[in-house]
């Protein structure tokens, strides 16, 4: 089977050597985990982690986009905190993202993240159809 990746211009650029997202069996998106990398910049945003988790969402918004799926095809999300006092603020925007029925989640705290992120986030999309 031939790995078929999605690539998003618009999105920030990998750090690392890996795609923006992967088509699995059944339709299913994985997307990689995106930090608060501002695309236009390619520099991490100034900013709480309220603002991080906007720019995030924002990210990972655009790759979706660029798959031909929404936010409303989500139905995984893992989220990566350095710090779990974090977690209220990023729960207030994440409660934003998404309309009920929510997605599954996973919020664990991490030693550390790329380029001194406060949050990571990455997402796994249904076919939408």
């Amino acid at each position: 089977m031939t790995r078929t990746t999605v690539s998003d211009p618009r999105a920030p650029e990998p750090v690392g050597p890996y795609s923006h997202a992967a088509l699995g069996g059944g339709g299913m998106l994985f997307l990689s985990g995106q930090t608060p990398i501002d695309p236009a910049t390619g520099k991490l945003i100034d900013g709480d982690v309220a603002a991080q988790t906007h720019q995030v969402f924002a990210n990972l918004e655009s790759v979706l986009t660029a798959a031909g799926r929404t936010l409303d095809d989500v139905i995984k999300v893992n989220v990566y905190l350095v710090d779990m006092d974090d977690f209220a603020a990023m729960n207030s925007v994440y409660g934003t993202i998404f309309n009920t029925p929510y997605p599954a989640r996973t919020t664990v705290a991490v030693v550390g993240l790329p380029l001194g992120a406060r949050v990571e986030i990455e997402l796994v999309a249904s076919s939408g159809r």
